[in-house]
């Protein structure tokens, strides 16, 4: 060997390439000024040799020092702008650009952000990025994982090898990076990167170097949007999941593109404002229905790219239908390539599994303490928002955050700081969450599924509420289910659980919910929980529907109850559209269009949908007759609407007081 070469090598740190253990590596590897030369070291394992290529063209044969496949050269001059290897394993030769040549890191400014939990596109730093280093192609991959000794990218362009590509620590954020040339998007690598915007289709669990770049067309959608979503706007939204709500002639998924069409189709035939989806973040098992999610920037490969979903939300708005996205930051599953132990430790979970598991679910329980956990759950919804135009944010799960007993038996929780069993870590980050939301995207839905009565779910955070703007309304949905379940000789004995909800009315902004949740698992569906025979059972539908969309609260619909399916959700089956042949299901369904359209036309129905003054009962207290009236009002006399709602199943004549002199038109 070389001498001069000899005394210029750092053996030990060598050593830590060669057995991975070096964090590093842009330090060893890579050309670096010796003097009035230039020392190239290159870790090839399995090659025979390799040489330098010079941008002259020159070819400069390394030596090689370690027999696993470490190579060193000494090139009299300054560090070339470019050069190449040419390696050569068993009489193949292939070229290939040097990563160690390219100068990778956060800026101060992304660290001390994301070390504080606000840097809120932290996506654009972390995981793979497709960019163009000096004029070389490639992807910049950066990872956050701060108690690794090593960390390497492995994929399709190293042969899954995880001594090709060892990647350099920040030492003040954790974060490792590389910049890898002439990767592009398409290509796989490992593990489940947190940040990835694409993962493969299960059972592969690679994450896939993507660009997000699609040119929007839904200007006028955004422009509006802030009017259409206030307060006190109509808003009917149709609940929906996307492998099941149409598929193609063989029983494949649609694509998102293929989707969008068809939902808009129905969507506006059928008069909703909105859509929500069930999670479309990529998971696993088809039977989660998306709720355990591993890849939270990735929309799930089951429907096609980013870039078709992006269309898919596109064509929505161009057709007037705003989207609103179920996310989970509540838990996540304990897949080994996901998030769990991601580092070696329990990084993005509680070490103790009294904080970080939900032993019911089997789940793990997010460390929203940490800064950087927080920022990771912070930023991908305002990435949802902000990259994918989504109009709103619906939040899963909400008491399972708030409360450090959800779920849990006594010795299975830990108290907080007070001895309380309230999590305040979670409370600061939903706060977080909404009011940078409101900040950066006024107008954007942000609605809690909250199945307590926590206070102030809907209020201010400056009147140290939690923010959301609407909260789904499980009050109200499991007091009148229970109600209408009942044969109408019996409902006088249970009228309270009819008129309960106006108790509570507007002690939050709500949403009334006909979920998914409340047609699986044995439940039935929405006309199978109806009493009687199967005409009674269409008649209390019909009435259970009307009375829902004349009380106050915004609206929810799950896919299939508004075509009166008898059969349960099932994520395996297309809904069952061929029941609209049939009079009652088709009877049903017309129904909804013209509720959808009674509401969105009279403004009694909603422009005061969260003040009192909207709502005035003329008849709560007649059980034995199981009827109510009352009427829905605006600030304009005219508007006036005039509610008789008959539960009794049996013909009634009802005299009632109305407030105002004058003809009233049914």
């Amino acid at each position: 060997m070389n001498n001069r070469l000899y005394k210029l090598m750092n053996w030990p740190r060598i050593e830590g390439i060669i057995y991975s253990e070096e964090d590093s590596p842009h330090e060893i590897l890579g050309p670096h000024a010796a003097g009035k030369s230039v020392l190239f070291q290159t870790f090839q394992p399995g090659a025979e040799s390799v040489s330098v290529i010079t941008e002259d063209g020159k070819k400069h044969k390394m030596e090689m020092v370690d027999e696993a496949g470490y190579f060193a050269y000494l090139l009299a001059g300054k560090i070339p702008d470019n050069y190449e290897y040419e390696v050569t394993r068993e009489d193949e030769s292939i070229r290939i650009k040097d990563a160690y040549q390219f100068k990778t890191g956060l800026t101060q400014n992304d660290v001390e952000k994301f070390n504080a939990g606000i840097h809120y596109t932290i996506y654009e730093k972390l995981g793979t990025h497709v960019m163009t280093s000096g004029k070389v192609q490639g992807t910049h991959f950066a990872v956050w994982a701060p108690n690794a000794v090593r960390v390497s990218v492995v994929g399709d362009f190293n042969h899954w090898d995880g001594r090709m590509h060892q990647m350099s620590r920040n030492a003040e954020s954790g974060v490792f990076e590389i910049f890898v040339p002439d990767v592009k998007p398409g290509e796989c690598y490992l593990k489940a990167d947190p940040y990835a915007f694409g993962q493969q289709l299960r059972p592969d669990s690679a994450s896939v170097v993507r660009e997000l770049d699609y040119a929007w067309k839904d200007r006028k959608w955004m422009k509006e949007r802030e009017k259409k979503q206030q307060e006190n706007s109509p808003v009917s939204v149709y609940e929906l999941y996307l492998g099941s709500f149409k598929k193609s002639d063989t029983g494949e998924y649609l694509n998102y593109r293929e989707l969008a069409s068809e939902i808009v189709r129905y969507v506006q035939e059928t008069g909703y404002t909105h859509v929500e989806l069930m999670p479309v973040m990529e998971h696993p098992l088809d039977a989660s229905w998306g709720y355990q999610v591993i890849g939270y920037y990735a929309p799930t490969a089951r429907y096609g790219s980013a870039e078709d979903f992006m269309f898919f939300v596109d064509t929505l708005h161009q057709a007037g239908i705003g989207v609103i996205l179920d996310w989970v930051p509540a838990h996540f599953p304990r897949d080994t390539y996901g998030l769990a132990q991601f580092d070696g430790t329990c990084l993005y979970e509680h070490a103790d599994p009294r904080q970080g598991a939900h032993p019911h679910w089997g789940t793990l329980i997010y460390n929203y303490g940490r800064p950087q956990v927080s920022n990771y759950l912070i930023a991908n919804a305002l990435y949802w928002v902000e990259k994918y135009h989504v109009d709103g944010i619906r939040m899963d799960a909400v008491a399972s955050m708030l409360y450090l007993d959800y779920g849990k038996n006594d010795g299975e929780w830990v108290a907080n700081i007070y001895g309380g069993h309230e999590n305040l870590e979670a409370m600061e980050l939903l706060k977080h969450l909404n009011s940078v939301m409101k900040k950066r995207n006024p107008g954007v839905f942000m609605i809690a599924e909250e199945s307590t009565a926590w206070p102030k779910i809907t209020g201010k955070v400056e009147e140290d509420g939690l923010g959301f703007d609407l909260k789904w309304n499980m009050g109200f949905m499991n007091d009148f289910l229970t109600y209408i379940g009942y044969d109408p000789y019996f409902r006088a004995h249970h009228h309270n659980e009819l008129t309960f909800s106006m108790i509570y009315a507007y002690s939050e902004n709500f949403m009334l919910v006909f979920s998914h949740d409340e047609v699986v698992h044995g439940k039935s569906t929405m006309i199978g929980k109806m009493p009687g025979v199967l005409e009674d059972k269409f008649a209390n539908l019909r009435l259970t529907y009307a009375y829902m969309m004349t009380h106050p609260g915004k609206k929810l619909l799950f896919m299939g109850q508004d075509i009166a399916e008898f059969k349960e959700f099932d994520e395996m089956r297309e809904t069952e559209w061929g029941l609209l042949s049939c009079d009652g299901h088709k009877g049903v369904h017309e129904l909804i269009k013209d509720l959808n359209k009674l509401y969105k036309e009279k403004p009694a129905l909603y422009a005061l949908d969260t003040h009192p003054e909207g709502f005035e009962w003329i008849n709560c207290i007649s059980p034995e007759k199981c009827m109510v009236s009352f009427l829905r009002k605006t600030q304009k006399k005219n508007d006036t609407l005039v509610v008789a709602v008959n539960f009794a199943n049996a013909e009634q004549e009802f005299v009632i007081g109305v407030p105002y002199e004058g003809k009233y038109t049914e």
